[in-house]
């Protein structure tokens, strides 16, 4: 058995792999379930995420990714492995090449960690690509064209603002407001409104199933549990999507603005193109209700969403990983 060409979109909510000739072959939420005592995870992925919030002292559920980069160097490597070790990659004779996706304002040290830990995880040589780029290719964008594509990849940790043409960027932002900030901005609300203590998975509950974030575009409304502050007691509630779309106006409102600044700065001839072909956005953040409305009223912009926007960043990989000689040929590390 021989070694194949590894694509990985390594997101601070999610972590998605492709292989070559096979497809998507994992898409796991990246969370590892440490033991305290031991150090040693426990599980990872689907089954540490159900752990969130529910176990006892000695086992913690820890995200190792913060806003797009390696948080915890050990806990990542650990990530990696058992990932990795899952899909079976490693050739009896050859180590797997990896391409892995990294925000757009990535510091050196944050490329050599995330390099250092696919190399511990036995990679042959790692390429490190732009996740906008990779995401825009993934969501069927001609980006290798003399004409201007904007994408707006709106993740867990990051939101990554680009505008690209001749298969480069031309003008990019990276900020650290995305699908985290949102299930916080909701955790808070509910707390300060309500005076009940949620989780994290309530939270990422309430933004999936009542949220919006234009107005008057959805009226839903859902039971959620809590804990009392005042009594300590369990309560339950009704939320409606009115109210949160108050709560997330503010996060979403500083991605609007990152997405401005990217216009203002591109090139007028680019311009007119995003014009004719629209702001595409990408990431689980673009199937937030509403934002594709709010984006397109703000920007005065056509705005599309992805076919499958999580599955993006991974679906380009893959098509990058189809002409990964060529990219070996460009960088080598």
């Amino acid at each position: 058995m021989f070694s194949r060409d590894v694509g990985i979109d390594l997101g601070t909510a999610n972590v998605l792999i492709y292989v070559k000739g096979k497809g998507i072959v994992l898409d796991e939420p990246s969370v590892v379930a440490i033991d305290t005592n031991t150090g040693k995870a426990l599980a990872v992925g689907e089954e540490a995420r159900r752990m969130v919030g529910r176990t006892p002292g000695n086992i913690v559920a820890i995200r190792p990714l913060k806003d797009g980069v390696i948080a915890d160097f050990e806990v990542t490597e650990q990530m990696l492995k058992h990932f990795i070790n899952k899909i079976k990659v490693k050739g009896v004779f050859a180590k797997p090449r990896i391409l892995i996706c990294t925000p757009t304002n990535i510091t050196s040290v944050e490329q050599k960690a995330i390099r250092e830990a696919a190399q511990k995880c036995g990679a042959k040589h790692i390429f490190l690509e732009e996740e906008p780029k990779v995401a825009a290719i993934g969501a069927g964008m001609d980006i290798f064209q003399p004409s201007g594509n904007m994408v707006v990849d709106i993740g867990g940790g990051t939101t990554d603002v680009a505008v690209l043409s001749m298969g480069d960027i031309v003008t990019s932002s990276s900020i650290k407001m995305a699908g985290d900030k949102f299930d916080s901005e909701i955790l808070q609300y509910i707390k300060k409104e309500y005076k009940l203590l949620i989780g994290e998975r309530t939270a990422e509950n309430i933004k999936l199933n009542v949220a919006t974030v234009y107005p008057g575009a959805r009226d839903e409304e859902l039971e959620i549990r809590g804990r009392d502050m005042v009594s300590g007691l369990p309560r339950t509630i009704t939320v409606h999507s009115k109210e949160i779309q108050r709560a997330l106006m503010e996060p979403v409102m500083v991605i609007v603005q990152a997405a401005k600044s990217v216009l203002e700065k591109t090139p007028p001839e680019l311009s007119a193109d995003i014009i004719d072909r629209g702001i595409m956005l990408t990431g689980g953040g673009a199937l937030l209700h509403g934002i594709d409305q709010l984006f397109a009223e703000e920007l005065k912009v056509p705005v599309l969403v992805a076919e499958e926007p999580m599955k993006a960043v991974a679906n380009g990989t893959g098509l990058m990983l189809e002409h990964m000689d060529k990219i070996a040929k460009r960088k080598v590390f």
